[in-house]
């Protein structure tokens, strides 16, 4: 019997997780499973400061994301570019093209299937948020879905233990920070100071993203 740590002076090193196509299909099959339950509230929040649709588009786009094959596809990286295009045309709106991007980048950012570590996903999360501030002109403190992602990439990169939790914790503070927020992108931006006092939809569900990433992929 041995013990984490040290053991007879030789060091035990945790190993590193695997990047594989199936790892991320359960994070889009989670992803999928708290968007349904949060569809109402999604909805709600939009047809406060936007079109109401936020939660009928991401619902409809997840279902369509389920359908793209893990053992169909060549890998990781090629499962995740196929759920990005699935997202891209069948989710309404901004969100579809946005969520797109995020996935695509960090598609192209990740490394082959194999072991994977904590700096590779962080480069992947990065790359993704690159992605989606440059296609949505927008930038932390908008109102907008990186008022999640941002403080959850930041937490992961510097938690001492359980990254996944630490961002999944920080992207649902940034949600919650965004309800004193004047929108100011998105159709949110044309109610000025009526869009505060609502949670954004964008980064409601970006907070249920990475809670899906710290039950999954942790």
């Amino acid at each position: 019997m041995g013990c984490a740590g040290v053991h007879h002076g030789i060091a035990v090193v945790k190993p590193v997780a695997e990047l594989t196509a199936g790892r991320l299909a359960g994070w889009m099959a989670e992803f999928a499973r708290q968007i349904a339950l949060a569809e109402p509230l999604l909805t709600e929040l939009d047809a406060a400061i936007g079109d109401g649709d936020h939660g009928i588009n991401m619902h409809r786009g997840m279902q369509a994301a389920l359908t793209v094959s893990p053992r169909l596809s060549e890998d990781a990286r090629d499962y995740l570019k196929q759920v990005a295009m699935k997202l891209i045309c069948t989710v309404g709106g901004a969100s579809g093209p946005l969520y797109g991007t995020f996935l695509l980048r960090m598609s192209q950012s990740l490394p082959s299937d194999g072991p994977i570590d904590r700096a590779a996903w962080a480069a992947g999360i990065g790359a993704g948020i690159d992605g989606v501030r440059i296609r949505g002109r927008a930038s932390a403190g908008d109102k907008t879905m990186l008022d999640a992602l941002e403080p959850a990439l930041q937490a992961f990169e510097a938690a001492d233990a359980r990254p996944w939790a630490a961002a999944a914790e920080a992207a649902a503070a940034g949600r919650d920070a965004t309800v004193p927020l004047v929108a100011r992108r998105g159709r949110a931006s044309y109610l000025g100071e009526r869009s505060a006092g609502h949670a954004d939809p964008g980064a409601t569900s970006a907070a249920l993203l990475i809670a899906a990433a710290a039950r999954t992929l942790a």
